[in-house]
């Protein structure tokens, strides 16, 4: 709440650049990424590898190595400074206000630590209870997630759960301590599809219930339109378009989000042949002057190869980094 009585935004995201540097390159992993989030939304991060999608999330909790990264602009979360925040914060921070799902469960647990261990001691660290209510938190959060014989699994080494298990209990552990943020990183990226719907829908069932803020990050439209309630769309480390998730897969406004919607079988009529986005990703190290996207873009001009195209506000809520929008009928399907 706010000096009015007004619910502000739980994230403000102002100018955000992350470099990576060493002796040989500096890497400009996220260039100016702004954006803002309310308690309860759903915020759908998309675009090809390599754009700067991660590096965002993990600036979120200041994760990056700090001796080759150097992070500027803004970050707040539930009112409070991240980039300001000394060690001891961020720990109490991390987990309680703000949790992350990552990529690969496997590599996120310890291999030679008991999963229910390992998920108390958590709950130890934040809630101050002893060994035996966090044992039956931990058992409460995995009947939560739905994990058979809970009590068996809480005792089970991180190999001996099937790549399913392992994410529940993963987002088991991201929830333990009640954060007001999930950060979910591609979480579904290493499991089968089947296994993918199964925990989309008891990601999306647990943020309603227990009315969390979600960032989830993705390179599948389809993911995005199942899931969230906005969506921004990341090129060569910036937000290139950003809106409601109808909006913009509906109606796209930059070329690259057209691209990437012409390129999935997501919505597309059967019979209709996939389409692709010509040449690769721009190499972070040399992003090209101008914009970013326009050795790629079929709609470029020569102003698009030295102008940075600013943040185009073409309707309210519609964002759009491009030379080439004006206004809500610019739209690119």
């Amino acid at each position: 709440m706010n000096a009015s009585g007004k619910t502000g935004p739980l994230v403000e995201v102002e100018d955000l650049s992350v470099n990576f540097v060493t002796r040989e390159s500096n890497v400009r992993a996220v260039n100016g990424v702004t954006f803002t989030m309310m308690p309860g939304e759903v915020l759908c991060v998309l675009g090809e590898s390599g754009s700067g999608k991660s590096v965002t999330m993990r600036a979120l909790m200041r994760l990056l190595p700090p001796k080759r990264s150097v992070i500027t602009g803004k970050i707040r979360v539930a009112g409070e400074d991240v980039l300001a925040m000394s060690e001891a914060a961020l720990r109490r921070m991390r987990g309680a206000t703000v949790s992350m799902i990552f990529q690969e469960p496997m590599t996120a647990f310890d291999p030679v630590t008991r999963v229910g261990d390992q998920i108390t001691e958590v709950i130890r660290l934040h809630r101050g209870v002893n060994q035996a209510a966090a044992r039956q938190r931990a058992l409460d959060l995995f009947e939560l997630v739905r994990i058979p014989s809970a009590q068996q699994r809480l005792d089970a080494y991180p190999h001996e759960l099937s790549g399913g298990l392992r994410q529940r209990a993963m987002i088991a552990l991201a929830l333990s301590c009640e954060p007001k943020l999930l950060l979910a990183d591609e979480p579904t990226t290493a499991l089968d599809a089947t296994v993918q719907i199964q925990v989309l829908i008891l990601l999306r069932r647990l943020q309603q219930e227990l009315g969390m803020s979600v960032i989830f990050v993705t390179h599948d439209l389809g993911v995005a339109a199942e899931i969230a309630d906005r969506v921004a769309v990341m090129y060569a480390g910036r937000v290139v378009e950003s809106g409601p998730v109808r909006d913009v897969l509906r109606s796209p406004l930059h070329p690259y989000t057209a691209g990437l919607l012409a390129s999935t079988v997501h919505d597309q009529p059967p019979g209709r042949d996939l389409e692709t986005i010509p040449g690769a990703p721009p190499d972070m190290r040399n992003l090209p002057p101008g914009c970013s996207f326009a050795p790629r873009c079929s709609l470029a001009g020569d102003d698009c190869r030295t102008t940075t195209p600013p943040a185009i506000e073409a309707a309210p809520g519609r964002i759009a980094r491009c030379l080439r929008v004006h206004a809500p009928e610019a739209a690119l399907v």
